[in-house]
């Protein structure tokens, strides 16, 4: 199978900079509201989290198979 790569450098620096402003916001928020005594809300929101964004994460994965081109 051969390695999939980047058509440009443009497109690297947006992916990453998606990427890192996603986790950022994944992370601060229910660090935020737990530090604050929101524990239960952010129990619930990480279940769902996971609920609902696993299957559009596996969606996103085979549409980008199945369309062999960059994200940008």
């Amino acid at each position: 199978m051969e390695r999939e790569s980047f058509s440009s450098r443009v497109s690297f620096i947006l992916i990453s900079a998606g990427c890192a402003i996603g986790l950022g916001n994944v992370w601060r928020f229910p660090f935020i509201t737990g530090q604050y005594g929101g524990a239960s809300f952010v129990l619930i929101y990480l279940c769902f989290l996971l609920l609902l964004g696993l299957p559009i994460m596996v969606a996103e994965f085979a549409v980008g198979r199945a369309s062999v081109r960059s994200a940008a």
